[in-house]
């Protein structure tokens, strides 16, 4: 299964996610958080604002737009004006990068 590196570990702070420019996906966002890694779209379902603009608390993300929030777990909105998911996908850790599995690609 190939990789695509998204970002290096060293590069996460708990609570402030990371936004990733990846060929062949949307703007992706990069989550540390529990000593976990997680992976989402970047661009809020409601307001086309980028959720790493946004503030993460937990693991809940919030829009900068209009206070909507998602779980950076699965993606699911969870607080209005957001109904619409967000797409997450499984990171893997591979040498000290955050990565996904290119079979994801859109």
């Amino acid at each position: 299964m190939p990789l695509i590196k998204l970002c290096a570990i060293a590069e996460l702070d708990r609570g402030f996610p990371v936004r990733v420019e990846a060929d062949g996906f949307p703007p992706l966002a990069v989550y540390a958080y529990a000593a976990t890694y997680y992976v989402t779209d970047d661009t809020c379902t409601h307001g086309q604002a980028s959720l790493c603009d946004g503030y993460q608390e937990g693991d809940v993300i919030e829009c900068p737009f209009h206070g909507g929030q998602f779980d950076i777990k699965t993606g699911a909105a969870l607080a209005y004006p957001c109904t619409e998911a967000i797409r997450s996908y499984p990171a893997v850790i591979n040498d000290g990068w955050v990565c996904i599995a290119a079979e994801n690609q859109a």
